[in-house]
């Protein structure tokens, strides 16, 4: 059973299965939400109690040095912002879509890396770089003309800050017990969130009593467990292996969101750039 359990292969599988439900199902979400940031609140607690309840599953362990501590202080306010954009975000385009914008990330990381560290430039990162920010193009290049619309312009900038956050922020979860350090994550930007945009509670409880709650639940407990799946994996796994296979939700999201979504539109062409976006997380990870 403990070989099971500490197998990269199980935490790729559950990760894939859990991140398409999480995307499918928080798009549902959005559906019925009055106040972005109360139901960006309300999922995040949840998610967060979630993550609490399977603590007891892993070796409790805490870090000393006062700098991890920082960072990770510091990384949560980049996540609390790419949170609550990524709600507004994901009320505006298909799953799919949003699930293709997701991984300008990987595209950022690469840029920055180059600008601000002076990594080697290596020429297959560059070309894998090149392809998503390509396959995000075709995507949104409709009738003659690219759609430079508000949700684009927010899910770039969300993008963004999840970049910085994860720059700030790699590693950090090696030194803490996994499940409570994912539950911080949600937590904490939760509370940032609810003091900055004044929410107040009876907004939050109208978000879980006039939405959809089947899918309310699904999505919170899918986005504890896809965060812990996917730093499991990373931990037990190789990253040149893992990262591939967990692009493949890119696809999974295209053949869910038309059968779950009914999102029909331009299929052909988001199948193509599911693809290309497979192939340059390869070219990224070789």
């Amino acid at each position: 059973m403990e070989i099971i359990l500490n197998n990269w292969i199980l935490y790729v599988i559950l990760y894939i299965g859990l991140a398409t439900a999480f995307t499918q199902f928080f798009k549902i979400t959005t559906k019925t939400l009055t106040k972005p940031g109360a139901l960006t609140v309300l999922l995040q607690l949840l998610a967060g109690i979630i993550a609490l309840l399977l603590c007891p599953f892993f070796g409790f362990k805490f870090p000393s040095n006062i700098s991890v501590y920082i960072m990770l202080g510091i990384s949560i306010v980049f996540y609390a912002i790419t949170d609550r954009v990524n709600t507004t975000v994901r009320s505006g385009i298909e799953a799919s879509t949003f699930s293709m914008l997701k991984q300008l990330s990987t595209t950022f990381m690469i840029f920055a890396g180059l600008i601000f560290f002076k990594e080697q430039f290596i020429l297959t990162k560059f070309i894998g770089a090149m392809l998503i920010i390509f396959s995000n193009v075709l995507i949104f290049y409709r009738k003659g003309k690219f759609e430079f619309n508000k949700y684009l312009l927010l899910g770039i900038f969300s993008n963004i800050t999840f970049t910085v956050a994860l720059f700030l922020d790699v590693n950090i979860s090696d030194n803490f017990n996994l499940p409570f350090y994912v539950a911080i994550t949600l937590i904490v930007p939760s509370l940032l969130i609810t003091i900055f945009e004044r929410i107040k509670p009876s907004e939050i409880k109208r978000e879980l009593v006039n939405g959809n709650k089947k899918a309310i639940i699904i999505t919170s407990v899918t986005w504890a467990t896809m965060i812990i799946s996917q730093l499991r994996a990373y931990q037990l796994g190789n990253v040149t292996i893992v990262a591939p296979l967990c692009a493949l939700t890119v696809i999974l999201n295209v053949i869910v969101g038309y059968l779950l979504l009914k999102e029909r539109d331009n299929l052909i062409r988001k199948i193509i750039a599911a693809i290309l976006i497979i192939a340059s997380v390869i070219l990224i990870k070789l």
